[in-house]
């Protein structure tokens, strides 16, 4: 059995606006085996498109590969825009060192409320995949049951919506010590998501009407809203 580990800490700063949410990343990325193209730093696959999503938003010519300029790069980045990155695995289990979220067992999740609370700036999350099982939203509504809390529908067309009321202390003592906080579930850039993407009414009739849309196209729309 493989203990899959996350290899890096959460990246939030005080001015943290919003907080992108994901599982796992590659096990390689845990045991230091990175790829040519790989950046060591959250969402550094370079089969994970997040990165290549924003670099075609931002324009940002940003590097892929093993240097500490492109680790710099996405800091920079994340920092003038007031992102931040906080998995909510801590750790997992594996019988087979894959990337799959399905794969993973004896789950350790990360106290994301926790942070949430330690930085209020906080408003937006942005889950990179849904709620299927194992995905960042699925293990987030099951944190929110520690704190006896739950989302709240906003908008049910993808990217889905909710919402949900965070409270600073154990008791609502004023309505100013409760804040509301969105969460947005982005389309996974893993290429599995690729099928759901096609199937999407949006997605037909955008590429009808131009032929060479393609679900990298769809997904750079889909995040240019939220980055």
């Amino acid at each position: 059995m493989f203990l899959h580990q996350h290899p890096y800490q959460p990246f939030i700063q005080k001015d943290t606006k919003k907080l992108i949410v994901g599982t796992l990343p590659p096990p390689r990325f845990s045991t230091g085996e990175l790829l040519e193209k790989d950046v060591d730093f959250c969402y550094g696959s370079y089969y994970n498109s997040l990165w290549l999503f924003i670099d075609k938003i931002h324009n940002l010519n940003l590097r892929f590969d093993n240097s500490q300029k492109a680790i710099d790069q996405r800091k920079t980045f994340l920092i003038e825009n007031k992102i931040g990155i906080c998995d909510i695995v801590e750790s997992a289990e594996r019988e087979k060192i894959d990337a799959s979220d399905l794969g993973m067992q004896n789950i350790k999740l990360r106290d994301v409320v926790g942070y949430l609370k330690q930085f209020p700036h906080i408003e937006t999350i942005l889950f990179t995949g849904g709620n299927s099982k194992n995905g960042p939203e699925y293990f987030f509504r099951r944190h929110l049951k520690d704190y006896n809390l739950k989302l709240e529908l906003v908008n049910n067309e993808v990217p889905r919506i909710h919402k949900f009321s965070l409270c600073h202390s154990e008791q609502r003592e004023t309505s100013k010590k409760v804040r509301t906080i969105k969460t947005v579930s982005l389309t996974s850039g893993s290429g599995a998501a690729n099928i759901s993407i096609s199937r999407l009414p949006l997605y037909k009739q955008l590429q009808a009407k131009n032929p060479n849309f393609n679900t990298f196209d769809f997904r750079v729309m889909q995040y240019s809203e939220f980055f």
